[in-house]
Order: structure tokens, then sequence, then C-alpha cells
């Protein structure tokens, strides 16, 4: 027997016999296999016969002011003895009805195995309250192992349009204008899209109508028999087959994360992206590679001691809302121990936008400079292997420089300090064919292990849009080369009690050192080397001074050599 047939026949009867009348449309958006297609009865007489799963009745015309007892029985069944759930109701007269039928009946296979139902909205429309340019939309949530989410509309208004709808709620008629709409199905937080569906109102002509809006389905058929995937479908006012919406691509943005903080409680993190572990044990010195993250809504970020089973007690704790289609480079850094580090610089992640994974240019690569050092001064990054000059000036602890583009070529990197050299790199960007690559430097470690827990020493390392272990630049300072420039190596700079002054190719004359304050004052007496040999050094106590910029003047009998020290 046909389900409009049953209905006309039945309902026209129900009406001469009662003068009160109700309408009512019922929706089958019961998931579980075993109900793919069930016999409905009312009253013990038949209603409707392989009622299918994901279809609509339209609505009608049901008796009011008299209880409705409503039983669901498998496809195929021979009276409503065969019932496997009953409900009664008394619908009121002149109201208009929808029943959502859902849940699960069968005794396993299902997870979680939500109770079979008929869920009642008495509030029911069969047009738009607004008109023909107006369509009035129910959202009903009716999927057993979807959590309590949000619905975000992402293409016109950009915000929350149901908030906070748990499995079995109606959310209520949204009074929407006629249009195409995007909607996005978000955790309950708002932080994390599960789902986007594109809402053509407008293309499919609906204006004028009152739809009500299901979700259905499992978001892990896995563990739910297989069954239909999750989605999000419409029964429309004259019933049938419900619609299902099309699926929309889900905003993303791409994210490289590094770990440069050198502090040793540090050395090994656990990183959660909300409440879900994303990273477990992150060594200090690596990357990740490029990778999806979702954006438009903001997440967390948690960083925590590893083996973590939870983001309780997280070492620290961040926010962030990535733009659509963005780049972007985060670098975990500071000091998250409370004693042994000087200076302790807090724990913090840096953020780079309009990051990139290529270079512009294919034939050149593009270098992002971060300062991550907590000890280090202030300095300018000067290339002296081609002769291109200062190329970074005044980068302090915490920032990035910016993108540098540079040809693919072998170059020396020297850092400077208050216009002393403090160390030189080999940057063989030609020689590790990096052309077309987008890569990011990084001043890694203790200028001064000594007073930092005798943690990693200075250096320049590399992290590469494919991430991994990040890759060390050479030292390669030439201290004879210092001398011809009538310059000093002095390390750590900056120092807290003890500075070492190379004497690496001045061997064979005594030598004489001596330490100034900015105004000219010497505040050190003068200490003498005689004959140093290769490779020596000639500690500079530093001890008792104030904090600041100190000179420090060698004299070979010959020659006089300089260098700016920063006393911690």
């Amino acid at each position: 027997m046909r389900t409009k047939t049953l209905l006309t026949v039945l309902f026209l009867g129900a009406i001469g016999a009662y003068a009160q009348t109700a309408r009512l449309q019922v929706i089958h958006n019961c998931a579980d296999a075993a109900a793919a297609e069930v016999d409905v009865y009312l009253n013990g007489s038949a209603l409707l016969d392989d009622f299918a799963f994901r279809t609509a009745t339209p609505f009608i015309d049901a008796p009011a002011g008299v209880p409705l007892t409503v039983a669901i029985a498998p496809g195929n069944s021979t009276d409503a003895g065969d019932a496997i759930f009953s409900q009664t109701f008394t619908l009121d007269d002149g109201a208009t009805y929808v029943i959502v039928a859902g849940g699960i009946v069968s005794p396993t296979g299902y997870s979680p195995a939500t109770p079979f139902t008929l869920t009642v909205f008495g509030l029911g429309q069969e047009a738009a309250a607004g008109g023909a340019s107006a369509t009035d939309v129910l959202v009903y949530h009716g999927a057993t192992d979807a959590p309590v989410v949000d619905v975000y509309e992402s293409a016109v208004v950009n915000t929350t349009v149901v908030d906070d709808l748990g499995y079995g709620e109606f959310a209520g008629y949204l009074p929407l204008p006629t249009l195409d709409f995007t909607l996005q199905v978000r955790d309950q937080y708002n932080s994390s899209i599960v789902a986007a569906y594109a809402a053509p109102l407008a293309t499919l002509g609906l204006g004028g109508s009152a739809l009500v809006a299901v979700a259905s389905g499992f978001l892990d058929p896995s563990v739910n028999s297989d069954g239909p995937a999750f989605g999000i479908w419409v029964a429309l006012p004259t019933g049938g087959a419900l619609v299902p919406l099309p699926a929309a691509p889900i905003p993303t943005a791409r994210v490289q994360a590094i770990h440069n903080s050198a502090d040793l409680a540090a050395a090994q993190v656990d990183v959660w992206l909300n409440n879900t572990l994303l990273l477990d044990n992150f060594a200090f010195r690596t990357a990740t590679p490029f990778v999806d993250v979702q954006a438009g809504v903001p997440f967390d970020i948690s960083i925590a001691l590893p083996a973590s089973a939870d983001t309780v007690g997280a070492l620290a704790r961040y926010t962030y809302t990535l733009d659509e289609g963005g780049r972007y480079v985060l670098v975990a850094n500071g000091i998250v121990s409370t004693s042994g580090y000087a200076p302790a610089e807090p724990f913090n992640i840096h953020v780079q936008s309009d990051a990139r994974e290529v270079s512009n240019d294919p034939a050149e690569v593009d270098v992002l400079v971060f300062h991550g050092s907590t000890d280090a001064p202030v300095v300018d990054v000067v290339e002296t292997g081609v002769g291109a000059g200062t190329i970074v000036s005044d980068l302090g602890y915490g920032e990035f420089a910016g993108y540098l583009e540079l040809p693919e070529a072998d170059f020396e990197l020297t850092l400077e300090s208050g216009g002393s050299a403090i160390a030189s790199y080999a940057a063989p960007l030609a020689t590790l064919g990096l052309a077309g690559n987008a890569i990011t430097v990084l001043a890694s470690g203790f200028v001064d292990p000594t007073v930092n827990s005798n943690g990693p020493g200075f250096g320049l390392w590399v992290a590469l849009p494919a991430g991994g272990p990040l890759v060390p630049l050479s030292f390669t300072t030439d201290v004879a080369e210092l001398a011809a420039r009538g310059e000093l190596l002095v390390y750590p700079n900056p120092a807290a009690d003890i500075a070492w002054i190379s004497l690496d190719g001045l061997a064979g004359n005594p030598v004489g050192v001596q330490v100034f304050d900015g105004t000219g004052r010497a505040v050190r007496p003068a200490v003498t080397s005689m004959q140093p040999s290769a490779g020596a050094a000639l500690p500079i106590d530093l001890s008792g001074l104030d904090a600041g910029m100190y000179q420090v003047r060698l004299f070979d009998g010959v020659r006089l050599f300089t260098a700016s020290v920063q006393k911690l």
C-alpha cells in the first residue's frame, strides 16, 4: 500500500470522526540498519508501509484532542503486535507538528546505542513566516554519535546561528533570507569544524518555504555497523526523500611549528590542539612540516610535559584564529623553569604570518630570520662571503626579521653586536641545493651556558619546509681575519661574570688587555698574557660591574684591537 494513500484514507476517516484536527509531518531519521524500512501503525491500524530511512511524509491533517498511539514495527510486519516501539501523543487542535524518528533499535553494533524515540516539535511551519523572500529552517540534531554542536554560517552573516545543540534537540526555526549560505558544524566550543555544507536556498528556489534540516547518520560509521555517514539532510514540507546538503570545503591555513626552547625542562614536550594530542615528544631543535590546520575558528594550543594524558597542568596555553589560506610559522621559545636561567625570558610561541613554503623566485632561497637565543644581545647579520653587507639590522630576542630573498649561493653570515663580531657561520645555500625553498634560520641556544643550567650552546640552525631536525650552520669564525680587521672574538657575549678573548692568530707577541666603560674610564686593570700560543684564550673578569656595554682593548706591541662586550 502506498504511503500517501494510507495517510489520506486514515486521516480523512479520522477527521470525519473528530471535529478537532492538527497538521503533522513525520521524518524517518533512524540510521540503524535494522530500521532501514519500518511499518508505522496508528491506534493499531496500518499507517505507513515500508517507511524508509531519510524520507518524510507530507504535512497532513491528523485528529487532535484524542490519544494517538504510534507503533513502529519492522518492515513487512503483519500487524501492530510486531511493534518494537510505541508512543502515545495527544495533539492540540489547530497546531502544527514535526515528529522525527531516531536512535538505535539494535542491541549491539552501535556506539553509543542511544535508544530509539520519536521526538516531537509542536510549533511546526509549512511556509516561511516572512513570505516569498524568506526561508525558515528548523534544525534538528539526530546524529547519535555526534557531540553537542554549534552551527556557524560563514558565507553571508559570519556568525553562530545555532548554539550548543545536543542530540535529540530542535533549535527552533531560523528565519533566513532566501540566499545561498555555507553552514559549518562546529564543536560546542566553536573551536573545531566537524563538517561544512552548502545551503543553496536561492539556487534551489526555496523562497517562501519552511524546511527541516536534520543532522543524520554517523560521524564514525566504523563503530556503528558501517552505517550511513554523517550529513545534513533536508525535509521539504511536501515530504518525500530527504535532500542532502552538498559538502563544502573546510577552510584551512598552513602551519609549521618549530621547537626552539633551549630550557632543559622542555627538551621534549607534548603539543595539544584543543584537547587532542597533536605532537608527542616534540624535541628541541625539530620542526613539523607545513600542515593544514582549520582556519576561521579559535583553537587552543597547549604545551605539556612528555607523556601527558591531557592538558591539565600544561606548561602554557595559547589561542589563535588563523586566516583561511594563510601560512604561518610558529616558534616555541623561552624558559619554563623557575630558576637556573639568566635571563629567564618567559616561554612563548612567536608567530610569523605570511610565511612561505617555497621561494617567490624558483632560482632563489627565501630566508626568514628569527632571534631565539634568550641571552644573546640585539644583533646585526652581516654577509661577508659575497660582500652583500648588512642584511639584518637590530634584531632583538623574540623578533622575526622578515624574508630575505637571496640568490642560491654559499654565504658567510657574521653576527655583530655593538659593531663587534660575535661569530660567523657558513650558509651554503648552493651546496645544499636549496633554490626554490623558503627556510627559517633561528638563533638558538645560549651564549653563556654556564648561567643557563649548562644548556645547549649558541648557534644558527635552519628549519626546512619539510620539517624534521633543524640543520646547524657551521661555525666558521676566522680569528685571524678578525684580527686583520682590528677586531677581537669575545665570547660569550653577552656574559654574566667571565668573558673570553680568543688569542688564536696572535701567538708570538705578549699582549695586554684592558676593559673600559662607556665614558672611556678603565674599570679593570690591564692583564698581560706572555707569548700566547695558538688556540689560547684569555679570561676577562666582569663580575661586580654594572650591566651594560663595555669596550675591551688588546695591544700586542704593534697593533690595537677592540671589541664590545655586554655585561648581563
